[in-house]
């Protein structure tokens, strides 16, 4: 049986907690065995090496050396990482060996709460199979990001909020390598309630399902 943790916490405005017992959800139905902890202590355990995938939701928080050197050698050694919106890639602003992992960090998401699209970039890759553009009400994030992603979707941002940015094409889901560990991201993903939007959830579904080795 496949093994994920999932480790909550940071801003509790992403309702880390809430998000965490969605995704246990996703994963027992997808015959995962979980567990949750509520502390980035977790990363620096010696069982993460013997995992499928890891889940971080944790936003703008702190991670000590020895979490990061040991969840990054257990990554570059197979283990999958999936995540999220902030909880993955607005986690440790201060740890560029984590950013390096996800391949990207959030920058600002102009605007807040707006309506954006979702385009769909590589329609026959298995994450994205059967989902066409869909519009979407959430935080669109403006991100820096690593361009050795392979993106699956985009998002394009008018302007109305930041007019310099008007145009730009932005990155809203990818997957990578981090050394013979598989990385998944989306950006979508604000609050608990937008894993109800059918296209994010098997969105995530998948990515994750992709990742855990």
């Amino acid at each position: 049986m496949r093994e994920a943790l999932i480790v909550w916490g940071g801003w509790s405005g992403h309702e880390p907690e809430e998000c965490a017992a969605v995704i246990k959800d996703i994963l027992e139905e997808d015959g995962f065995k979980v567990r949750v902890e509520a502390s980035t202590e977790a990363f620096a355990d010696p069982a993460v090496h013997d995992l499928s995938l890891v889940v971080p939701i944790v936003t703008m928080s702190k991670i000590e050396k020895d979490e990061i050197s040991n969840l990054a050698a257990a990554i570059e050694s197979g283990v999958g990482i999936a995540g999220y919106h902030g909880g993955a890639g607005d986690s440790f602003r201060d740890c560029v060996d984590y950013q390096f992992i996800i391949g990207g960090q959030w920058v600002a998401h102009p605007g807040n709460i707006i309506d954006y699209r979702v385009n769909i970039t590589k329609p026959d890759d298995p994450v994205m199979q059967g989902i066409f553009d869909f519009p979407y009400t959430s935080e669109q994030y403006y991100m820096h990001v690593d361009p050795s992603n392979e993106v699956l979707a985009t998002t394009t941002f008018t302007g109305d909020h930041a007019h310099w940015i008007d145009g730009v094409v932005m990155p809203v889901v990818w997957k990578r390598r981090y050394g013979k560990g598989r990385v998944f991201y989306s950006s979508l993903g604000h609050q608990a309630k937008e894993f109800d939007v059918p296209e994010m959830r098997t969105i995530f579904r998948r990515g994750a399902s992709w990742a855990a080795r």
